[in-house]
């Protein structure tokens, strides 16, 4: 495959919605205000330069062969803004005395397992492109991100966030940025970009449940539990179950997110609210993982896998399409039996057309 063959959007994506970060930089308390400052500030400087710069994607393996294993490396920043930092534990060092750096270890693990034996999947771009990420990055950096071709790791401020590694799921969302980028390359704005965040939301979400070995009824369906700090009134970033209800308090404000098309939010801003609206696909995804019951990585999450790898989603593909595109596929995988059934019904629920 040629160079411009695999020419990827510049996407810049991040964890910690810019909505949330906006409302901590308002506070009158300089200890909230200032990181998320900070933060913004930098987030913004990489989406210029990720805009200003082709991201491409990675050669396959010359051996024209791939393994089964992954091969993760982690680096430290040393809480500077610099991408790697030191080269601190590669994929068969012994467990490092730094708890960060052996949760990004881990983290990388589970998703790499997760694309492996769900879907046979050789890593992001599966030709076994190598996982690399960056622990430590930044001062009080409240956020993580996948920059096209690593993972980076704030610490948190240790007051309304705490450590990004904590989360499994987090680790899968930003790398499943990585495989949407190789993939259906969703374009970062409106419906399209709010598919890109979902689509991240819900294969981090299958990843934690596959590590957890936990079924779709046992399963929390939130993004980034653990990831708030003690004293913050919400449980996570995100609810698949009941978008809106992650959290509300009085610093970080109230969960924006919609459950379905009624309350879709029009706005310009977070690239026209692809952190808010990617809670209407996101429901449609839990409403039918569970219709189905079992594994919801196993018939849900396979549907969603086809419609991400199959080629026909757009790169500017609305609800509408996805909506679509899933009925198709459940129905090519499964016949137009019970799986066919759940989509059809859980895209009515949250108001997006299938037709």
């Amino acid at each position: 495959m040629d160079a411009n063959a695999r020419r990827v959007n510049p996407v810049f994506c991040t964890i910690v919605p810019p909505h949330v970060l906006d409302k901590l930089a308002r506070s009158d308390d300089p200890a909230i205000a200032d990181p998320a400052a900070r933060t913004l500030e930098h987030d913004a400087l990489q989406r210029t330069r990720r805009r200003l710069t082709t991201v491409r994607g990675l050669a396959p393996s010359v051996s024209g062969t791939v393994s089964d294993k992954p091969n993760r490396t982690i680096y430290d920043a040393g809480h500077r803004e610099t991408i790697p930092g030191t080269k601190v534990h590669a994929e068969n060092d012994q467990p490092a005395t730094d708890a960060t750096v052996n949760r990004a270890h881990a983290g990388l693990g589970a998703t790499f397992e997760l694309y492996l034996k769900a879907y046979g999947r050789h890593s992001i771009d599966d030709s076994g492109l190598p996982l690399n990420a960056t622990v430590h990055y930044g001062e009080n950096y409240d956020n993580a991100f996948w920059d096209g071709e690593r993972m980076v790791f704030g610490d948190g401020d240790n007051d309304l966030f705490l450590d990004f590694t904590l989360p499994v799921d987090v680790i899968g969302h930003e790398l499943t940025h990585g495989v949407t980028q190789y993939t259906a390359n969703l374009e970062y704005f409106s419906q399209s970009g709010a598919l890109n965040e979902s689509v991240s939301d819900v294969f981090g979400s299958l990843i934690k449940q596959y590590s957890l070995g936990q079924s779709a009824d046992q399963a929390d369906w939130l993004i980034g539990a653990g990831l708030l700090g003690p004293n913050v009134s919400g449980v996570a970033l995100r609810s698949m179950k009941e978008p809106g209800t992650a959290y509300d308090d009085d610093v970080l404000g109230k969960d924006p997110q919609p459950a379905t098309m009624e309350d879709y939010v029009k706005t310009g801003r977070d690239n026209g609210g692809v952190h808010i609206n990617s809670g209407i696909p996101n429901h449609a995804f839990y409403l039918a993982a569970t219709a189905l019951g079992g594994n919801a990585w196993e018939r849900a999450g396979q549907i969603w896998y086809d419609v991400l790898t199959g080629g026909e989603l757009s790169k500017t593909a609305q609800f509408a399409d996805f909506a679509a595109l899933s009925v198709a596929a459940a129905r090519a995988r499964y016949g137009e039996g019970e799986e066919q059934e759940a989509l059809l019904k859980a895209w009515s629920q949250v108001g997006v057309p299938t037709n």
